[in-house]
């Protein structure tokens, strides 16, 4: 069931911006797993900018192609700890970061439905 209607999905994408960003300083990450979250930060907002929402203009990028974009970067970040050895609050965080992406991933509605010509 998709119950995340795109324009909350933008406002969420703002909130995953702000949290990437706050990480590092507010849980104390250091190193490589502070300078992903600043990177991830800029990233999903880049992302979140050039995607066409409804009420947007046209942008390079698709509603469908952000979805796919946002279900491999969850994924990624869930098992992201596990290779490259990560433990203690920087596991815990990425994991959880990648488990909410996915959850909102899997809530979503990426595909807007549009009014039939015949309406």
């Amino acid at each position: 069931m998709r119950i995340i209607a795109a324009g909350l999905h933008r406002t969420l994408d703002f909130v995953t911006v702000v949290g990437f960003a706050l990480a590092p300083s507010v849980l104390g990450l250091r190193g490589f797993p502070a300078a992903l979250a600043y990177l991830l930060a800029a990233v999903h907002l880049g992302l979140t900018l050039l995607t066409t929402f409804p009420g947007t203009a046209a942008r390079p990028v698709s509603l469908v192609l952000h979805g796919a974009i946002e279900g491999a970067v969850g994924v990624a970040l869930v098992l992201l700890p596990w290779l490259v050895g990560w433990v203690g609050i920087a596991r815990i965080f990425y994991v959880v970061a990648g488990v909410v992406i996915l959850g909102v991933w899997a809530l979503s509605a990426y595909r807007v439905e549009r009014p039939s010509a015949a309406a």
